[in-house]
């Protein structure tokens, strides 16, 4: 048997600033943008260049209670951990994009790693080996 994680939907205000965050602060790449009129939504797909993992679905709340988890989905708690070859390079470009990092890059026994914020409050681990 063979299974893969595809995607993870994160919740988003709205799809066009979602968009232009991850692609213009992350460097991710727009992968699918697909109008679905008939539930008057879009199926949005956006992923870190190189491939290979799990996607983001870029899911807008569709109610308000959905909206209420907009930043927060995982409770307050690191949500997503975004592997990199070269950590120095990613960290540096992140932060001249304007990413918000929380918590200053760190040795770990699994390498150098970061906390930042997205566009909606999530934290994320921003993780690469160690010397990069």
């Amino acid at each position: 048997m063979r299974q893969a994680l595809a995607h993870v939907a994160l919740l988003v205000r709205d799809y066009d600033e979602a968009i232009a965050w991850f692609t213009g602060k992350l460097g991710f790449v727009l992968v699918e943008d697909e109008a679905q009129p008939e539930q008057a939504k879009r199926w949005v797909v956006v992923a870190p260049p190189g491939g290979g993992g799990a996607s983001l679905l870029l899911a807008r709340a569709a109610t308000p209670d959905q909206a209420d988890f907009i930043g927060n989905q995982s409770g307050g708690r690191v949500f997503l951990f975004l592997h990199t070859d070269d950590f120095g390079r990613d960290f540096d470009r992140f932060r001249a994009a304007g990413v918000r990092f929380v918590r200053e890059p760190a040795a770990a026994p699994y390498g150098m790693v970061a906390v930042f914020e997205d566009l909606y409050g999530n934290l994320w681990d921003l993780i690469g080996p160690s010397g990069g």
